[in-house]
Order: C-alpha cells, then sequence, then structure tokens
C-alpha cells in the first residue's frame, strides 16, 4: 500500500470515528447513564436504562472493548481497516476489502437470500469457509462462518437494504485472532467453553436481566453464545477466550427467526 494511499484510508477511519462518537452521544443520551473505566486492560462502557435485551443491557467489558447502541462498533488499539471499506448509512462497514462486501443492489428479504450473501462473503475470503447458522434480526441479518470442519472462524452481518456483507462489529472485529483487525493467528485459550457460559451467565446475571445463556460457540480468540428468555432466544453476548471479559451484542435489535447450518 503506497503512503497517499495509507494516508487517505486513515483519514477516512478518523471521520468515520468523529460519526461514529456523535452517533453514540445521541444513543446514550436516549437510553440513560453511560460510564466509563477507560481503554486500559479490564477498562469498560456500560450503559443502563430501558433496552432491548432485558434491563437495559447495552455494554461491554475487557480490554478495549466498548458496549455502544444499535448500529455501533467499540474498541480501541492499533490496526487498519483494509482497503475500499466506508460506513454504511445503517451503521456498518461496507465496501471491498478483507472486512467487507458490496451490497449488490438487492434486497434481503429471506433467510436463504441472506445466506447466499454470507457464502459470497465467505467466498472471498477463502479457506473453504462455509455459511452457517443464519438469524433475523430487526435490525438485519447475522450468520456465522464455519471452517470446512465445522468449526466457528467468524461472524457477519447482513444488510436487508444492500445485501452488503461485513464482518460483525465487537468481538467478531476485535477479539477474532484470524479474522479480526488484530490478526495475531491461533491463540490458546486460557477460559474454557464451560467456564466462558459461567462468565456470560455471571454478567447477566449482574444486570439483572433475568436472561440466561446458551451453549458456547467457539471463534478464533473468543466465544458467542445465545441469550434466552424463557429457553427462547432474544440475543447474543461473546467471552474473550483470554481474558474472560464479556460483550453483549446490542446492535442486532429484536430477535425475528433462525435457520441452522
Amino acid at each position: 500500500m503506497t503512503a497517499t494511499r495509507r494516508g487517505l484510508l486513515i483519514a477516512a477511519l478518523a471521520l468515520a470515528v468523529l460519526a461514529l462518537v456523535g452517533s453514540v452521544v445521541a444513543v446514550a443520551a436516549g437510553v440513560g447513564r453511560t460510564t466509563a473505566a477507560g481503554n486500559a486492560p479490564g477498562g469498560h462502557v456500560t450503559s443502563t436504562g430501558p433496552g432491548r435485551y432485558g434491563s437495559g443491557m447495552m455494554g461491554g467489558s475487557g480490554t478495549g472493548a466498548s458496549g455502544y447502541g444499535p448500529g455501533m462498533m467499540g474498541g480501541s488499539g492499533p490496526g487498519s481497516l483494509g482497503p475500499g471499506m466506508m460506513l454504511g448509512a445503517a451503521g456498518s462497514w461496507q465496501g471491498g476489502g478483507w472486512f467487507g462486501l458490496a451490497g449488490n443492489g438487492q434486497a434481503v428479504t429471506s433467510m436463504p437470500a441472506a445466506r447466499a450473501r454470507a457464502q459470497a462473503f465467505a467466498d472471498r475470503l477463502g479457506g473453504g469457509l462455509k455459511a452457517g447458522e443464519v438469524m433475523r434480526f430487526s435490525n438485519g441479518y447475522y450468520s456465522e462462518l464455519l471452517t470446512s470442519n465445522g468449526q466457528g472462524a467468524t461472524e457477519v452481518l447482513i444488510d436487508p437494504a444492500s445485501g452488503a456483507v461485513s464482518i460483525e462489529y465487537g468481538p467478531a472485529m476485535m477479539w477474532n485472532t484470524r479474522f479480526g483487525m488484530h490478526t495475531v493467528g491461533d491463540v490458546a485459550a486460557r477460559v474454557s467453553a464451560a467456564a466462558a457460559v459461567k462468565g456470560a451467565q455471571a454478567g447477566l446475571d449482574a444486570q439483572h436481566t433475568g436472561l440466561t445463556t446458551g451453549e458456547a460457540t467457539a471463534f478464533p480468540g473468543y466465544y458467542t453464545m445465545h441469550t434466552l428468555s424463557g429457553g427462547k432466544i432474544v440475543g447474543m453476548m461473546s467471552v474473550n477466550a483470554v481474558t474472560g471479559a464479556v460483550w453483549y451484542h446490542t446492535w442486532h435489535g429484536t430477535f425475528i427467526a433462525m435457520v441452522g447450518e
């Protein structure tokens, strides 16, 4: 990458971050109180007040993690977003490059169509990745991407209006050690799947949400699990496989439906 192009990318990213900050302020003002403990290890951003998931739980915790409102992405530290990326109107990273697949101008109105778009992005990433579980939320579609042997690779979001696909905000972008912003390869997990579920449940209980956690799916550097109310899916959350930090996915909206692999 030339110095000129790198400079343009950094400038574009800076503008996008400024837009995000402005949106976060507006969201925080609407949903309740926001407190921050900084960007040092263990720092966190948590919002309280009315929300989509239980008692207004709209936050994440851990190293460089931020819990923002719907359509927001958090995190800090070095890293670049890759070529051809831009912040879409819905708050998703769209365009070419490693982190996104530009929309095809066709609305996504069904699970098969969402899976097809997720698979198109998986094909771009290569390595025999395939679209697994697909979920429909009020804010768009979600799909996990799996390796050829069925292991978790990463998670993506599909914009229903344009068909654009992007690496999911939050853990998939910030914690994934193979497909995220900080690619360091495979990292040994210090937190087991069982411990991750326990830690996630402790986080939910601390926020008095009344929610429970489902089984943990391992991705490079972290785990993701469904959150349940009365045994029914309502949302998702993740746990860092090294630090044990918990990050609730606040950007999906209301859960609508799901189809398996």
